[in-house]
């Protein structure tokens, strides 16, 4: 009943908003003469405020047309290389001929789109050929693809990082890098041509033993049976997912908004007031982000309940116990993939030290081959997005890659 009663209230609120939305732009049309400008502006500020406040379930556009490479403005167009019910690879290819490594960036499952990590993908294409996962919504997923768990997205890693071919590289961000590494130990244990030159884990849940945060308490304070009873819906008939269980997008991002309740209650606020002194700008800036924020999309029951297992129940990638299609997952067999792990100082979803775990599962590689970098002054999101990300982390990325190659 959860989905159906969160469908019922979007069904109700969506039309208001939608009419919230075409008042201002009426509105925005003309100039009122004082005194009754200022009224309006106000007026017209609350109307835009509340109409842009909803979710949507359509994955927003990456934008990304084109990107500076070197001295020159190239061209760049999205194109599907591979495809499950589940996933696309996505392609962002290049209008030039100069040879770039391979990249895949392995984005999370989690509630929001790959197009989250925008400028993430963005920044990196300046130097590189990205491929990025990109997932489905589970709820325009039909029932009669099957199930998706851990072990699916593991093996999608793996299929995409085979399609690219040998020799490239990839990134895992937050969520995925359990999957990523686990993808590599296997590749590494078959001797797979297809093995990454190199591996970079980014504020990612390794091993939540080490400094829990807030969302690693709730996780062990729970037993599998309340996740499932009240975490997971049904999507509701008028979709192409009907009858498919998913934990919905908008449970995640009601999660994720009330750790930090406060900041985005003050965000819409300044919103605000930016919009009666309309200041484009800062109007716009807002938009884009929330635009993209409040786009979420449903997770495959399966994966969510056995990552919470898995990962953040019993943690058995960090105690060894971790399988993939029922062999074990050894990192310890990785020995030619070079391992960079990067952590945020202020990071409130992934703690200090859990990203870096994983160089002692790789307990193969040698040191010239591990490095790890903690950002100061970022908290989870500074870490692949802003200007952190771009002055000073990318730039390390760029030389693992460079000398992995």
């Amino acid at each position: 009943m959860l989905y159906q009663i969160y469908q019922a209230q979007s069904d109700l609120v969506d039309p208001l908003r939608r009419l919230a939305r075409g008042t201002s732009s009426w509105l925005s049309s003309f100039t009122p003469a004082s005194p009754y400008g200022l009224v309006m502006r106000h007026f017209n500020a609350a109307l835009q405020v509340f109409g842009y406040s909803g979710t949507t379930h359509q994955r927003p556009d990456y934008g990304i047309k084109e990107v500076q490479v070197g001295n020159s403005a190239v061209a760049v167009r999205e194109e599907v290389v591979f495809s499950t019910p589940f996933a696309n690879l996505l392609h962002f290819r290049k209008d030039s001929d100069r040879a770039q490594p391979k990249l895949l960036v392995v984005a999370p499952l989690s509630g929001h789109f790959a197009t989250l990590l925008r400028n993430t993908i963005e920044v990196l294409l300046r130097d590189h050929d990205v491929y990025v996962t990109d997932w489905a919504n589970a709820r325009d997923v039909p029932v009669s693809a099957g199930t998706f768990g851990f072990d699916d997205y593991v093996e999608h890693v793996i299929k995409f990082l085979e399609k690219m071919g040998p020799r490239s590289h990839v990134i895992g961000v937050c969520q995925p890098t359990v999957a990523v590494l686990a993808a590599v130990s296997v590749m590494a244990q078959d001797n797979n041509p297809a093995t990454p030159r190199s591996m970079t884990l980014m504020a990612g849940p390794i091993d939540t033993r080490r400094n829990p945060t807030k969302v690693n308490v709730l996780a062990k304070t729970k037993p599998m049976s309340w996740f499932e009873e009240k975490m997971i819906g049904i999507v509701p008939w008028r979709y192409a997912g009907a009858g498919r269980r998913v934990y919905p997008g908008f449970m995640q991002l009601t999660a994720f908004v009330s750790m930090n309740m406060d900041k985005h209650i003050s965000a819409h606020i300044r919103q605000y007031g930016n919009l009666v002194k309309e200041d484009e700008n800062a109007t716009d800036t807002h938009r884009r982000f929330y635009d993209e924020y409040l786009a979420v999309m449903d997770l495959p029951a399966e994966f969510f309940l056995e990552t919470v297992d898995k990962i953040f129940m019993q943690h058995q990638l960090a105690t060894g116990e971790l399988t993939y299609r029922g062999r074990k997952v050894e990192p310890s067999a990785i020995r030619k993939t070079f391992l960079f792990t990067v952590e945020g100082e202020r990071d409130d979803i992934c703690g200090l030290g859990q990203t870096a775990a994983a160089l002692d599962l790789c307990s193969s590689l040698k040191p010239m081959l591990k490095r790890h970098y903690v950002q100061t002054g970022v908290g989870h999101y500074g870490v692949f997005s802003g200007r952190r990300w771009e002055n000073e982390i990318y730039p390390l990325v760029r030389e693992v890659i460079q000398f992995s190659v």
